[in-house]
């Protein structure tokens, strides 16, 4: 049965199709071969996962796990930061909704109504964030379900409830950041609300954790007798949520009818502006900003000097850099605290600290490489100057290169205060490892949209695989050199093949 145009039923089929469309190109770049590769490695994907979920949960178990406080406020810890990275991507994925979609001024300026679009829209960012975190978790609860009874199932539950509030959430502070700096600065400020929500939560976990108990796990902080002895008591509705995931049907009840009901709640105030605020945010790339002209004179330099300033200014005006580099950015600061609270320790407390610099290092500069090398907008005007393609590759590369020296220095410099060896190696194993990520992204390079960042893996999975397992290696190698082992030598080796392996396996240009 057909469903009438422009109803609800036809707008949801409408994004239902087009997401299927956006998640088909994602994960196979377009090409009907990629499909049963890929149905291989999500096999062997979710098979480690449970792997590693049946590890830890079958330790877990041996003890017995019942509505006590200590396993309440272990379950509740954990939830919320889970929650922190749901909240965190449904407010990106709700600001894309105004942003990001090119079919807006075809849609509102058409007889449809605006209202059912922006709910079916909101519904479609609430059942994608449901969707992803029941994914994420499912290792966890599977093995839980599998070995200690079909309770656990109701953990699901527990999931769509928190990611419909999510949701609601996300379209409650976009909408008044709208209404309170306008679209202009709407979207940046949200990017660094999704940002500190999704990070915050962990880093202020993890600072509490380094404070008061000098490790950086995050879960150390829930199973101290401290915060247990201090924590609600056992009928306080703190505990709903965990008690709902461990079966109870009542709570459950109660969280779905909170999570639900904020989100239908939120599309039923906020609908009718929608129209209003996805035009004002079309037309803000539009908008002609009245800027005051730079009373600087112009100065001549290098060609090399120039690209770089250009590639600064590039990344500097990107519309999504921050929600795609600042969380990985604010995820160096519990590193940093530890520097910190230990400074003058023996080095071996900062062994923990480098691993975790260089892989950062490794991850922000294949993002970045991304975008300066595959993602330059002004591609044929850059091919036609009269530059070399020799100058504008290494000028670009030296850009990237000099904003992760930029971001990592200071760490670097509080780890030389307390050990100049260990420093040595991080900033040795991180320029490695960055320069891994760059080199990758280099030999793999293609034309293609800044836009298209978030699906810059479908290139190649080559080119994404060689990127993770080169920056794993030099993170492992500058840990296992920290600690003084001659091991470090077989990691470092490790890498260096998975380098040679990329170089092989990347298309040979002319």
């Amino acid at each position: 049965m057909t469903a009438q145009p422009a109803s609800l039923r036809w707008f949801a089929a409408h994004e239902m199709n087009l997401a299927w469309r956006e998640w088909i190109a994602m994960m196979t770049g377009g090409r009907r071969r990629r499909g049963i590769t890929l149905i291989i490695i999500l096999g062997i994907v979710a098979t480690v996962l449970h792997l590693i979920a049946y590890s830890v949960i079958a330790a877990w178990l041996k003890t017995g796990v019942g509505p006590d406080k200590s396993h309440l406020v272990l379950l509740t810890g954990g939830g919320l930061l889970f929650w922190s990275v749901m909240l965190s991507q449904a407010l990106e994925s709700v600001t894309r909704v105004y942003y990001a979609r090119a079919d807006l001024d075809l849609i509102l300026s058409s007889p449809a109504s605006s209202r059912r679009l922006f709910a079916v829209r909101t519904g479609a960012v609430a059942l994608s964030t449901m969707l992803l975190s029941c994914l994420l978790a499912s290792p966890m609860i599977n093995i839980l379900v599998l070995l200690d009874g079909p309770k656990w199932l109701t953990a699901y539950g527990v999931l769509a409830a928190i990611g419909a509030l999510s949701a609601a959430i996300g379209v409650a502070v976009t909408i008044t950041l709208f209404r309170i700096v306008g679209p202009k600065r709407t979207r940046l400020i949200a990017q660094i609300i999704a940002a500190i929500v999704g990070a915050g939560f962990i880093i202020g976990i993890q600072a509490a954790a380094i404070v008061y108990y000098g490790s950086i796990s995050r879960f150390t902080l829930f199973e101290s007798a401290e915060v247990i002895a201090a924590a609600p008591d056992l009928a306080s509705p703190l505990w709903l949520p965990a008690r709902a995931a461990m079966g109870d049907f009542g709570a459950l009840l109660i969280v779905l009818l909170v999570g639900l009901g904020a989100l239908f709640g939120v599309i039923a105030a906020t609908s009718s502006s929608y129209g209003r605020h996805a035009i004002s945010a079309a037309g803000v790339t539009h908008i002609r900003t009245d800027r005051r002209p730079s009373e600087r004179s112009f100065r001549s330099g290098s060609q090399k000097h120039v690209l770089r300033l250009k590639e600064w200014k590039l990344l500097q005006r990107d519309p999504w850099l921050l929600s795609q580099t600042l969380m990985q950015i604010l995820y160096l600061a519990p590193p940093a605290l530890m520097l910190w609270i230990n400074y003058g320790e023996h080095s071996g407390a900062f062994i923990v600290v480098v691993p975790v610099l260089v892989m950062a290092a490794g991850q922000l500069a294949g993002g970045l490489a991304w975008l300066a090398i595959s993602g330059e907008d002004a591609h044929d005007l850059v091919v036609t100057a009269p530059v070399s393609p020799r100058t504008v590759l290494t000028a670009k590369i030296e850009a990237v290169l000099t904003i992760i020296a930029i971001i990592l220095a200071p760490l670097i410099v509080l780890l030389a205060l307390s050990s100049v060896e260990i420093a040595i190696i991080t900033a040795i194993c991180a320029m490695l490892s960055a320069g891994s990520a760059t080199t990758i992204q280099l030999w793999f390079r293609v034309v293609a949209k800044r836009s298209m960042f978030r699906r810059r893996q479908v290139a190649s999975r080559t080119a994404t695989l060689s990127e993770a397992f080169a920056s794993i290696m030099w993170a492992g190698t500058g840990a296992i050199w920290a600690a003084g082992s001659p091991i470090a030598f077989g990691t470092a080796t490790i890498a260096i093949l998975v380098l040679g392996l990329a170089k092989l396996l990347s298309p040979r240009r002319a």
